[in-house]
């Protein structure tokens, strides 16, 4: 067992989870909004979704990931639509005049919507199936504490990142008065939602 491929998965999660997406947007905004645990457990869902399709494409489980793959077209439907639905509920969200804390229930939905958003995308399966590949570990070739450790290693360097993001973040959040709330909303939610319509265009193409 080479536990390089700790660390290496931890590079990789970080810099895959580094570019401004969806789930980015998203994070800012719970994080502005609701504060930096509300950040964090955004970004946790994705986390774990990525964690989910590693553990798919290390250990072999080819039969999952070819229902995935093969219902592509429906997920990628659901996951535009509901990054539609995510735009227009944060665009018309309204901003509060104290600093709002989130329940525990809220930071579930924010860990839940995340995760379910990052599921939608089964090709994540391919593309860790071409990085264990490219770190010589075979995917389902009976290496699985190396298979392990890279995907635990993903995990946590993607985990940190949303930590650096929501940390960030968090420290311009008391600047905020409500109508610069307001237009954090508007912002955040024409990106999502533009987000959502790129996902449904490419369904076309």
């Amino acid at each position: 067992m080479d536990s390089s491929f700790l660390l290496r998965g931890l590079i990789m999660g970080f810099s895959i989870a580094a570019p401004v997406g969806p789930i980015g947007v998203l994070c800012i905004r719970h994080t502005l909004a609701e504060g930096q645990r509300a950040g964090l457990f955004t970004g946790l869902g994705a986390a774990t979704a990525d964690a989910i399709y590693g553990c798919i494409a290390g250990f072999g489980l080819f039969f999952i990931s070819g229902v995935l793959v093969a219902q592509e077209i429906w997920l990628r439907l659901a996951g535009g639509l509901f990054l539609c639905y995510l735009g227009v509920r944060t665009f018309t969200a309204v901003p509060t005049e104290h600093l709002y804390k989130f329940k525990r229930h809220d930071l579930t939905g924010a860990y839940v919507s995340t995760f379910a958003l990052t599921l939608t995308n089964p090709m994540t399966v391919i593309s860790f199936v071409a990085i264990f590949a490219g770190l010589g570990v075979p995917s389902g070739g009976g290496n699985y504490a190396s298979a392990s450790l890279l995907v635990l290693g993903v995990f946590s360097g993607s985990v940190l990142w949303w930590a650096v993001l929501s940390s960030t973040v968090s420290l311009f959040r008391r600047r905020f008065d409500v109508n610069w709330s307001r237009w954090v909303n508007r912002i955040s939610g024409l990106a999502i939602f533009g987000f959502g319509v790129v996902a449904l265009l490419s369904l076309v193409s």
